[in-house]
């Protein structure tokens, strides 16, 4: 039985329909991705599964009884709230009841000489149970500290944007709904949270709908993709790799029949050619025949990006970038501290690291957007940078796109030396013709983000920085912008959270952990592997009798009867606590929503550390003197 269905729904954005009589149904337990180009229609689309977007034509229906998550892709809360407010704003029972335990708890810290605030939380303590809400504010405070938000009674005023949409993401998820829509869900999570939320999805029990930029987050949970592309939506049975595969298959059918297709023109062509009476035969109808097959050409690629005509970078000389000695603080806490690198053309690097470790303000400094501390920064004579900040820059709004454009280059000169147009190079960036006269405020998020990284490539940069550039861009995009990048000659330098883009388009990796920057021989999946294994709690080695030293003074220390029984009782001891120990790891390793319980397994494990540590010592000395004796 399906949960969700969409009958023949159309949906018109301007003059243009955004796609047409779309049905789509959504059965327990589906995890559906959905891509497309920006504008394309993927959030209305959401927004109407979600139902906050009415449609034009169709008809939207959900079962009973079901109950859906929605993650916007720009979540908006009352900046008074605090984040637990801001979570639990649908559970208004709840969150009284939490305040006024919390309250009753304060005053009986005061003292209780009548044992009157005592029975109040006492009281309160069980209507929680009876509610469920303790489990809730378990699941919640789990949830926040995964996603980097411990602080549950700061205010959501004073959070950044990143943070609000990690507080929207938390609030879908607590609730464990039958039907989760999450619009780019990884926006704003560094890697160590996208890797718990990756887990997460994966064992959640209710249907899963996403939109979401991160191909390998892509590939590892859904099981169907939903193209969104020039009006029409087509399925795809498989994950993201199915897909590809399945794409490439239509590509190749489609390149056959335009062989075929031009093939056939030719021979019409020639036909045409012939001397009057060779035509005079059936002339008009094989006239209209090829005329028709002119007008209808071949099948339209105006959604494919050419970012291979965005430009050569500048030459860049023997000199390139150096950073010397670099230290910034920020509120007493230190960012950086004598960081130094030099990096010449063709050395690509990727930063990485938790949200707030100083990656962007190394792009600043690089860029001269903020000073150093201590240290400097040196560009060679010929060094042009170009900078693709995280954060949208305050752009013209009521500036045509095609100036924003023209304000950098007019026209283009291409490696061979031919030019193209800025209005031709907007329509490969996907501005049509009929779009690039639109002031800037009338474009979407993703638009005004594809205009942005048009100007820095057209600025032709042989410095090129990009910071968190999978966050608006689709993948459309994103995959012509790597095969771009694939023949650029000078220095890149990405902080990305995306863990296929940094696979694709860098060599070197610096993490940015305690004591700041340092490189890290090897890819990502190396380096989380590796971060996995320093934050596990070390585990005493097994430790071997010992050999008794030549010429050692022979004394008489054989066991006794206890102590041969004490050594058995270690050796089983030991063997169990080996056990427990390995499951104890891979219960800490999985996704799980209990607080608590993972908090109880962790103070678990450790004391069994300790344990065991005493237990191999104390047998390591008695099965010495077993041995000797």
């Amino acid at each position: 039985m399906s949960i969700l269905r969409l009958e023949n729904i159309s949906r018109q954005f301007r003059t243009e329909p955004l796609w047409q009589d779309v049905t789509l149904t959504v059965e327990p337990g589906e995890r559906l991705g959905i891509l497309g180009s920006n504008g394309s229609g993927k959030t209305t689309l959401l927004r109407v599964m979600a139902g906050v977007e009415p449609v034009d034509r169709g008809r939207r229906s959900v079962a009973s009884g079901v109950r859906v998550g929605y993650l916007p892709q720009s979540p908006t809360f009352a900046s008074e709230l605090s984040v637990l407010d801001a979570l639990y704003h649908s559970q208004s029972e709840a969150i009284d009841l939490l305040r006024a335990h919390e309250e009753a708890c304060r005053r009986l810290s005061k003292g209780d000489p009548e044992g009157r605030f005592a029975a109040e939380v006492s009281e309160v303590a069980g209507r929680l149970e009876a509610l469920g809400a303790w489990d809730l504010h378990t699941r919640a405070r789990t949830i926040l500290t995964r996603l980097g938000l411990p602080d549950m009674e700061a205010r959501v005023g004073s959070l950044s944007v990143g943070q609000r949409k990690r507080v929207a993401l938390a609030e879908a998820l607590i609730s464990e709904p039958d039907l989760l829509l999450l619009d780019e869900p990884t926006n704003h999570l560094d890697t160590a949270a996208i890797d718990w939320l990756e887990g997460y999805l994966r064992h959640f029990a209710g249907a899963l709908v996403m939109i979401t930029h991160d191909r390998y987050f892509l590939d590892r949970v859904t099981r169907r993709i939903l193209e969104v592309e020039q009006g029409c939506v087509q399925l795809h049975e498989g994950n993201y790799a199915s897909y590809l595969q399945e794409k490439d298959h239509q590509e190749k059918l489609r390149a056959a029949s335009a062989e075929k297709r031009s093939n056939l023109l030719r021979r019409e062509m020639e036909w045409l050619k012939r001397g009057p009476r060779a035509r005079a035969t059936k002339q008009k109808a094989r006239q209209e025949r090829i005329l028709a097959m002119l007008e209808q050409g071949p099948r339209s690629t105006r959604g494919e990006l050419a970012l291979e005509q965005a430009g050569t970078a500048s030459r860049l000389g023997r000199k390139g970038l150096l950073l010397h000695g670099l230290g910034k603080s920020y509120e007493g806490r230190p960012l950086l501290r004598e960081f130094t690198l030099e990096l010449q053309g063709g050395d690509r690097i990727g930063l990485v690291g938790p949200n707030g470790c100083g990656k962007t303000t190394l792009l600043d400094l690089v860029a001269g957007r903020v000073e150093p501390d201590q240290g400097w920064v040196e560009m060679g004579p010929t060094v042009v940078p170009g900078y693709y900040a995280q954060r949208s820059g305050d752009l013209p709004e009521e500036t045509r796109a095609v100036d924003y454009v023209r304000e950098v280059a007019e026209v283009l000169t291409r490696p061979d030396g031919s030019r193209i147009t800025a209005e031709s190079l907007m329509e490969n960036f996907l501005f049509p013709r009929s779009m690039q006269h639109t002031p800037i405020h009338r474009l979407s998020g993703g638009e005004r983000r594809r205009l942005e990284l048009l100007r820095v490539l057209l600025g032709a940069p042989n410095l090129l920085l990009l910071d968190e550039p999978t966050n608006d861009l689709d993948l459309p995009t994103l995959v012509r912008l790597e095969a771009w990048l694939d023949d650029f000659p000078g220095i890149l330098v990405v902080v990305s959270h995306d863990r296929y883009f940094l696979d694709r388009t860098v060599d070197r990796l610096f993490h940015f952990g305690v004591g700041g920057p340092s490189e890290f021989p090897g890819d990502y999946e190396t380096l989380r592997q590796t971060l996995a294994e320093e934050e596990r709690p070390p585990t005493p080695p097994r430790v071997r009798a010992p050999a008794p030293s030549p010429g050692a003074p022979s004394r008489d220390r054989r066991l006794s009867y206890k102590e041969t029984r004490e050594l058995q009782a270690l050796e089983q001891e030991i063997e169990r606590g080996d056990q427990r120990r390995l499951v104890l790891e891979q219960a800490l390793a999985a996704p799980s929503s209990d607080a608590e319980r993972l908090h109880s397994m962790y103070c678990e494990l450790e004391g069994l550390q300790v344990r065991l540590a005493q237990a191999l010592d104390r047998w390591a000395e008695l099965a010495a003197r077993a041995e000797n004796g």
